[in-house]
């Protein structure tokens, strides 16, 4: 008798491996998909269109975008926030910004650092504002998780066609340079 079910228990044991190994292989490329990977220059540019975003209508001060990135160069990070904006004296934000990875965490209230009137991703009354935020030291290459926690942080399914035009200041993207010596 044990000999009849043996070849349906070995069977059934194959499928249990197969199924558990596809499985695991589907969550590792949708793993790959969400990772942004540094740049050879060292550079990590993280636009909010890629990040996983959370929006509370109630309390916009603590929406929140975050990504995945893979650092394979570590070192000493200048970290920029890019706003697109139509005044380039006074980016609005009302509260301050907080980005955070591993334990350390900025917060700073942007300023326009840098104006580049000419930036082909935004339409005619847009300029983008380049804030510099602080910086941070990874000493070790591997994968992060980084935050920006912020009420320009609108997540993909709240925006409407007129966000554009109402708003004043609304944030693009977060770049990560590589400190030089």
């Amino acid at each position: 008798m044990a000999r009849k079910w043996f070849p349906y228990s070995l069977g059934l044991i194959m499928i249990l491996i197969y199924s558990c190994s596809q499985s695991v292989s589907k969550k590792d490329e949708q793993n790959a998909e969400n990772r942004i990977v540094q740049s050879e220059d060292g550079t990590i540019s993280l636009n909010l269109e890629k990040a996983a975003c959370y929006s509370d209508e109630s309390n916009p001060s603590g929406n929140t975008a975050e990504w995945k990135i893979v650092i394979s160069q570590p070192g000493r990070f200048n970290v920029w926030l890019s706003s697109a904006t139509k005044d380039t004296t006074d980016l609005s934000y009302s509260n301050s910004v907080r980005i955070s990875i591993l334990d350390k965490q900025l917060e700073a209230i942007p300023a326009c650092d840098k104006i580049i009137s000419n930036a082909g991703e935004l339409p005619a009354p847009y300029f983008r504002a380049d804030s510099y935020m602080g910086s941070f030291f990874v000493s070790e290459p591997g994968e992060y998780i980084i935050q920006i926690i912020s009420e320009k942080v609108i997540a993909k399914n709240a925006r409407t066609p007129d966000t554009q035009i109402t708003d004043n200041t609304m944030l693009m993207s977060l770049f990560l340079t590589p400190m030089t010596r």
